[in-house]
């Protein structure tokens, strides 16, 4: 299932969109401006965001700006009611991918939102490359030359986190309410049987190393 961010101050528009997208079998996250929607993106790996412009604290042009400025190529559809061509310009120039003006047409949204992950691979692709291993997201596979591990659901789902997000470090808390769910009687020592697994399969990868931060979480790191 992918997962769409729907950015957008107004809370009428906000549900709509969200009902739109549940409907068509996304899971949706939402946020009312860009701050909150970049501190959700720390935890959550997001595969579109649905971007209004006008925002108060961190309108849109900024949020893309910001995420673009730090590599992050995650799909943008903009939407505003600005529907002057230098609005729209502004907008590709900071890294959005499509643009609607307002109202939405809730059909024509959808139609750009399945181009735009086609577009990006995603819905073919679904796979991570570092070197010569590559991680398979829907067959939870991890394959290098003629060597394939198929790994328990939670195991993958970790190490495609860590991976997708090299040198970052993400604490036991944020992998166990992304990964196991906040409503998980398992205790944080889970993430450290998980991550102990890991690295007795993959100790012999020279391609990537899951690293601990004493105090602060795990991370990865491409080598």
């Amino acid at each position: 299932m992918f997962k769409i961010l729907v950015v957008e101050d107004d809370k009428h528009a906000r549900k709509l969109m969200e009902a739109v997208l549940k409907r068509d079998g996304y899971q949706v996250f939402t946020a009312a401006d860009g701050e909150k929607a970049l501190e959700l993106m720390d935890s959550e790996h997001i595969d579109l965001i649905l971007l209004d412009i006008m925002m108060p604290h961190m309108d849109g042009y900024s949020f893309a700006k910001e995420l673009r400025g730090a590599g992050d190529m995650t799909p943008i559809l903009m939407t505003s009611a600005k529907q002057l061509p230098e609005d729209k310009k502004l907008g590709f120039l900071v890294g959005t991918d499509d643009y609607m003006t307002k109202p939405i047409d809730t059909e024509e949204m959808l139609l750009r939102i399945k181009a735009l992950l086609r577009r990006s691979q995603i819905v073919n692709e679904r796979k991570l490359v570092i070197g010569s291993v590559t991680l398979d997201y829907d067959a939870l596979t991890v394959t290098r030359g003629d060597e394939k591990h198929t790994l328990p659901q939670k195991e993958f789902y970790l190490l495609y986190k860590l991976l997708s997000y090299p040198d970052k470090i993400f604490t036991r808390i944020q992998i166990m309410d992304e990964i196991w769910g906040m409503e998980t009687e398992s205790g944080d020592t889970t993430v450290n049987v998980h991550i102990n697994r890991l690295r007795k399969k993959f100790e012999g990868y020279p391609e990537f190393e899951l690293v601990s931060v004493r105090g602060l979480g795990y991370k990865a790191v491409k080598k």
